[in-house]
């Protein structure tokens, strides 16, 4: 059976993984991400350097996980996110040259997807998306079967949805703030009267789940929030399923928020007035949550 090399770049840490080809993990470890701020592209491939000499003899490939908007077919990164040394790169080209070996780059929010059409909640489907929170809001859209990327390889960008047509200048008006991490944040401290930098998701919904109601309150409006733009998503689309995921989506009280939120959007659109139907989102929640970008990103490098 082969084995791959599979990395997850984040802005923190780059997750690596040594996988067969039926995304079983066989060994799993992280390294520190160089910070975009004080080092280069050439500092980053040195940290992968030290991993894949680790693995050299035992794998047939690499495949890779990262953000940004991107290039699939060779690697070019147009944006790389908190990567931005790797912008204006051909990272796959490039590293493939680097090891001898094929070398396969694709956008996190995709292989998010594409993990889940291939062994999770997508899994049959032919035409469902995947909605991940995280510190933005990334994702993926299989449509007829397979991965959507668009003209520009930026479908499922939803970070730069605009939400909030009165201040499209100010950047809590895109989905990306106001859905993401900071935004959860943000909007529980309104109710709290409290720094919004004092919660995390951790702490969030530890309070959420002993039932402080100001806590919940906060909740209850950023799932309403979050409804609405999957409801959207849904209305554009028409789509068999949409999976949420992410830190946050591992918490069985979001889902119960957001499938109420969803119900009272569903219930008090004014177009039934029109037409008694209207098109109902099918929501779950990803199989897959830590994995998810490293199962992608095999997949992808198996079907590339």
């Amino acid at each position: 059976m082969k084995n791959y090399l599979v990395f997850d770049a984040g802005g923190t840490f780059t997750k690596y993984a040594l996988m067969d080809e039926n995304a079983e993990i066989l060994e799993k470890d992280k390294v520190p991400t160089p910070d975009y701020r004080t080092k280069t592209k050439e500092d980053y491939y040195q940290v992968l350097d030290g991993v894949v000499e680790k693995y050299r003899n035992r794998i047939e490939g690499i495949a890779i996980s990262m953000p940004g908007m991107l290039d699939n077919k060779d690697g070019y990164c147009v944006t790389a996110g908190y990567l931005a040394y790797l912008a204006g790169s051909t990272v796959g080209t490039e590293l493939s040259k680097r090891y001898g070996i094929p070398v396969s780059v694709e956008n996190d929010g995709k292989c998010a997807a594409l993990a889940e059409f291939w062994r999770g909640s997508l899994k049959g489907c032919t035409n469902g998306a995947v909605v991940v929170l995280g510190s933005g809001v990334a994702g993926g859209i299989i449509l007829n079967g397979k991965l959507f990327r668009g003209n520009h390889f930026t479908a499922g960008e939803y970070s730069y949805v605009c939400t909030d047509a009165s201040k499209p200048g100010e950047l809590d008006s895109y989905w990306g703030l106001n859905c993401g991490a900071e935004g959860l944040s943000k909007i529980v401290a309104k109710h709290t009267g409290e720094d919004w930098q004092n919660y995390d998701g951790l702490k969030i919904f530890e309070l959420a789940n002993n039932g402080d109601e100001k806590v919940l309150a906060g909740l209850k409006e950023y799932t309403d929030g979050l409804a609405v733009q999957i409801y959207n998503l849904n209305i554009y689309l028409d789509l068999d399923i949409i999976a949420v995921g992410g830190g946050i989506s591992q918490q069985p009280l979001l889902h119960k928020y957001l499938q109420r939120s969803m119900d009272e959007v569903l219930e008090n659109i004014p177009l039934r007035k029109v037409s008694p139907y209207v098109p109902e989102p099918k929501l779950t929640n990803c199989r897959f949550y830590n994995d998810a970008n490293l199962i992608g990103a095999l997949y992808h490098f198996m079907n590339k």
